[in-house]
């Protein structure tokens, strides 16, 4: 899911981009640490400032949705800006990562492959339905992982490698696997929940419709490989279980049949 900002991997996007940053903080005159540095790396990165921004207003709504104990907004408010603010935070990378428009096939394929535009459109399917709680999920966890992959950036930048700065940081590297694979699972069982919502009137007809294309464009994601993952484990999972022999025949068909469709409604992937 990709994520939700088009970063699949933050902890090694921002390792590199640390890099670089590095080799140009060589050519600081001495003394330019600590707030200044911050503040350079702010005026130099405005787009990086503003992400940081609407992640942290995702992660901020998101717990205010999930613990209303604030009272400043009611939860269906806060469960809105948080899908809202995911939004903007998938523009703004969809807008760092594309050329210039056209108004051609090509370029509309190029916009479908980013990770951002499926996020972009995740947010869209859930803004104009019932709140499905699991939904803020994926985008929460995204914006976490982002914004303190930037957070550590910036304690380095300011000289501050304390308790808590490689604390962020082991979160980051030691939790970033399990969480990515956290957020494809919910991707997955997202449709489920999407499907029953249909039938206590929760969200619109089209939302299954909108909501397949979005994890067909997840599978298919050239930066995150988790969507897939996932579907392959799950599917060996099930399997195992199947063929149990004390799993009924009738039942070990049913779901034989449930897989092979699955696998049809799979994209095909390019090497």
């Amino acid at each position: 899911m990709a994520d939700s900002s088009g970063d699949s991997n933050p902890t090694s996007s921002s390792s590199s981009s640390a890099h670089r940053e590095g080799a140009g903080d060589t050519h600081q005159t001495p003394g330019r640490g600590g707030m200044q540095a911050v503040i350079d790396h702010f005026s130099m990165n405005k787009t990086d400032a503003v992400l940081m921004v609407t992640r942290f207003c995702t992660v901020l709504f998101t717990f205010m949705y999930l613990i209303p104990i604030f009272g400043v907004f009611s939860p269906y408010a806060c469960y809105q800006k948080a899908l809202i603010a995911n939004a903007a935070t998938s523009a703004l990378r969809l807008h760092q990562r594309l050329p210039r428009f056209q108004m051609t096939r090509e370029f509309i394929a190029l916009v479908l492959l980013e990770d951002s535009c499926h996020y972009l459109l995740y947010s869209i399917i859930f803004l104009y339905n019932q709140p499905i709680t699991l939904s803020l999920l994926p985008i929460a966890l995204f914006a976490f992982l982002h914004l303190s992959s930037f957070s550590v950036t910036l304690f380095d930048k300011a000289g501050n490698r304390g308790s808590f700065g490689n604390a962020l940081r082991s979160i980051v590297e030691n939790n970033q696997r399990s969480i990515l694979q956290t957020i494809s699972l919910c991707e997955i069982f997202l449709m489920p929940c999407i499907v029953l919502g249909i039938l206590s009137g929760a969200v619109s007809l089209f939302a299954p419709f909108l909501y397949y294309r979005f994890v067909y464009l997840r599978y298919a994601s050239r930066r995150n490989p988790y969507t897939r993952q996932m579907f392959h484990e799950l599917r060996i999972a099930t399997e195992a279980l199947i063929y149990k022999p004390s799993c009924p025949q009738i039942i070990r068909g049913f779901i034989g049949k449930f897989i092979s469709l699955m696998e049809g409604l799979a994209p095909p992937l390019t090497a």
